[in-house]
């Protein structure tokens, strides 16, 4: 099967500062904002996010990163910052790839336990085939794939970042 690429590394740049300045419309009247990216792709995503958004605006932004177990989603998750250090906060979790929403939805219940002042969700590419009811606030591009496609983003490979469909 071959491999079409849907997102160039300039593609991608532009996606990401375009999410950063949607979080900074979204966030403008908080202090702080929390960018949590689920392990592994989300949360290189995630950085490249915060890194955008400290650049266009004067938010404090801390970074998380948000362990899932995908082959089992409904094992504990972990996170790199404690409860107390995103309690009361505005919240972005980010994903790479939104699929069937599986990861994502087990993610966004870990934080609802926690009182947040915004919650938000923020995802590279969204598929369009959930099995939850789960939705990216944020979005670089929308596919309508078939379900035997596969999406693949490749971030810090020596050709720079892309995004992929096989």
């Amino acid at each position: 099967m071959s491999s079409n690429i849907i997102l160039t590394h300039q593609e991608i740049e532009h996606k990401i500062k375009r999410i950063a300045y949607q979080i900074y419309e979204t966030f403008v009247d908080e202090d702080e904002v929390v960018i949590a990216g689920i392990a592994t792709n989300g949360f290189v995503f995630a950085e490249k996010i915060a890194s955008a958004l400290s650049s266009i605006s004067t938010l404090k932004v801390s970074i998380c990163e948000v362990t899932v177990n995908k082959q089992n989603p409904q094992d504990a998750i972990q996170t790199s910052l404690t409860t107390d250090e995103y309690k009361n906060k505005g919240l972005v979790l980010v994903d790479d790839v939104l699929n069937s929403g599986t990861t994502l939805i087990y993610a966004v219940r870990h934080f609802l336990d926690v009182p947040l002042k915004k919650f938000k969700t923020a995802v590279l590419v969204d598929r369009n085939h959930k099995k939850y009811p789960v939705k990216a606030d944020f979005k670089g591009i929308s596919l309508s794939t078939s379900l035997l496609e596969h999406v693949q983003v490749v971030f810090n490979s020596e050709n720079g970042d892309y995004a992929s469909l096989s």
